[in-house]
């Protein structure tokens, strides 16, 4: 009898734990940065140690900027070619995960993801690039804990400065440098939907600037920008007003 308590301890009470506590510091790390910017993510150390085994003294192009010094042509255009249904649902696209499954299925390959902006940026922030349904299953969580958290622009925020835009290069303002030689805040219609194309494939586009379907698809993105619709803006929270001054008289 002690035998099988001991088992159902190590097998299925301690796991059990370990899981929840995992999820505490998802969730505990969320938190913080509600009003904290993140100086790294899980994948911006993944790929600076791939960098690093080339050239030990390579380091990321990295530049955090606040939201209203992006330009909001690359919001719209990353919102357009990424997720257009990002203001409006809670993390997850379920109907984007269906269309992409049923294409995936029709063409027997993984040619569409179904990835909300929210589900890429969990990803990004936590997880490895793995495939399973494990790394799945854990990425809708952090993706719920992100939407309980944060508001819409501030995940949008948090994911402008991390995403992973080309060789080593992570964030809006360093891919805007890179590609374009000028600030994130100063960019272009035609500027921001090309670099809106490249999210799914950074490093490809970084070394193949000039392929066809990148131009193609820069073309159909800028036609779509101006449905896109950006995360609403935060109320500016006013100071409680100061209760009137009694006015005193003598009698």
């Amino acid at each position: 009898m002690k035998l099988l308590r001991k088992l159902f301890l190590w097998l299925i009470v301690l796991p059990l734990t370990l899981v929840l506590l995992l999820q505490l510091y998802f969730f505990v790390q969320i938190w913080w940065w509600v009003d904290h910017n993140p100086d790294s993510t899980s994948f911006m150390r993944q790929q600076l140690s791939i960098l690093q085994e080339k050239n030990p003294n390579a380091q990321l192009q990295f530049r955090w900027v606040p939201y209203n010094r992006i330009s909001n042509n690359l919001k719209r255009a990353i919102i357009a070619s990424e997720d257009s249904n990002f203001s409006e649902h809670e993390g997850v696209d379920w109907d984007a995960l269906q269309k992409a499954y049923e294409k995936n299925n029709k063409k027997g390959k993984v040619v569409a993801g179904g990835s909300t902006i929210t589900q890429q940026l969990a990803k990004n922030l936590f997880l490895s690039g793995e495939r399973s349904y494990i790394r799945k299953a854990q990425e809708f969580v952090i993706t719920y804990m992100l939407e309980f958290l944060m508001d819409k622009q501030r995940i949008f925020e948090i994911y402008l400065n991390v995403v992973e835009w080309g060789n080593g290069v992570f964030g809006a303002e360093a891919a805007s440098l890179h590609y374009y030689n000028t600030s994130a805040v100063n960019l272009g219609p035609s500027q921001a939907a090309r670099l809106a194309v490249m999210l799914p494939r950074p490093r490809f586009y970084d070394k193949n600037p000039g392929s066809a379907y990148l131009a193609n698809r820069t073309g159909l993105i800028l036609r779509r920008m101006g449905a896109a619709e950006l995360p609403p803006v935060k109320p500016v929270e006013k100071p409680p007003a100061k209760p009137a001054a009694k006015s005193s008289s003598r009698k």
